[in-house]
């Protein structure tokens, strides 16, 4: 791809993980950005107005790929921008399936002499680029929804290499998004907060301190035995707790996944569905949307759970 110019379009996210690695992996590299505050953040990052960074539209012009990282919401907003800018030959790339898979509700259809490419990785950019730092990688999905040059494959390859995946997997965009959903609204993010918050608040009602109920729930979960079973398995990490420990799992195991399996059902066919797309449409379109996600964000923050897991963590060793 050494004559290709790659347009991250959108700051924000994914964008900084994935243009940083790109750079420092010798791809030629432009970010496309409103100015402003993220603006400011890509010109400490780096990026040179008027060589590396631009205005939106003036960097699509530029691109022969166009990676389109900007939010569901913005990336339905801008279209009418960018899909002028998508000539014959040149790629469009996705790092979510969303904008495709529902393009009844986006109105996001690529024009058909374009590659349509998508490359996942499986975490924040944040992460991404932390990983990339370190030397290593992080997993990420990649597919290819429309290969109108013939040459779709190697980019996309290329592309997920040269952001900093682990290891590439094959997938397409339908199945990235049910996933990605159902993760995020699930074990990733929505249930494991349910989860710890339920056995918080069981602990605190029968007289454990704030403290106590935190280590037992959060601090012992994150810090001890989920880099166990991130390194060989569950049934790795059973095997290195106690007898009693493992008496318990095996035994409680069972309810909770019957418990839960329910949700799950539940919450895949809301994705799958395309409601759980739609909510999100309404709600990040909305003008308030940002004052209203922070608030509901500093209400997480300020519970009573989080409250003492800030403290915790200052006890940490590292952090003494």
């Amino acid at each position: 791809m050494k004559d290709e110019t790659i347009a991250i379009i959108g700051y924000g996210v994914q964008g900084p993980g994935q243009g940083l690695n790109l750079r420092d992996n010798g791809f030629n590299v432009i970010v496309g950005q409103r100015k402003g505050a993220t603006w400011e953040k890509a010109i400490a990052d780096g990026w040179v107005p008027g060589e590396t960074l631009f205005e939106i539209e003036e960097a699509c012009e530029r691109a022969t790929v166009i990676q389109y990282l900007l939010s569901d919401a913005a990336q339905i907003e801008l279209w009418p921008v960018v899909k002028k800018h998508l000539t014959a030959g040149k790629a469009l790339y996705f790092s979510h399936g969303f904008a495709v898979t529902y393009k009844e509700r986006t109105q996001i259809v690529p024009p058909s002499d374009v590659d349509v490419i998508l490359v996942a990785p499986k975490g924040s950019g944040t992460s991404l680029r932390r990983m990339f730092l370190q030397g290593r990688g992080l997993n990420s999905s990649y597919a290819i929804y429309q290969d109108a040059t013939g040459r779709a494959k190697e980019r996309v390859i290329a592309l997920g290499i040269g952001v900093g995946s682990g290891y590439l997997f094959e997938t397409t965009f339908r199945n990235e998004v049910y996933s990605d959903l159902t993760g995020e609204r699930g074990t990733l993010m929505g249930a494991i907060q349910g989860i710890l918050s339920a056995q918080y608040e069981v602990l605190r009602e029968n007289g454990h301190s704030p403290s106590e109920a935190f280590n037992e729930t959060v601090e012992e979960l994150t810090q001890s035995l989920m880099p166990l079973f991130a390194e060989n398995g569950m049934d790795w990490m059973y095997a290195n707790c106690s007898t009693t420990a493992q008496r318990g799992a095996l035994d409680w195991m069972g309810p909770f996944h019957d418990a839960t399996k329910p949700v799950f059902e539940k919450l895949y066919n809301e994705v799958a569905s395309g409601n759980e797309a739609q909510r999100s449409i309404d709600s990040n379109s909305q003008p308030d949307y940002r004052e209203n996600l922070n608030k509901e964000l500093a209400a997480l923050r300020n519970s009573e759970m989080w409250r003492t897991g800030a403290v915790v963590r200052k006890l940490r060793p590292e952090n003494n």
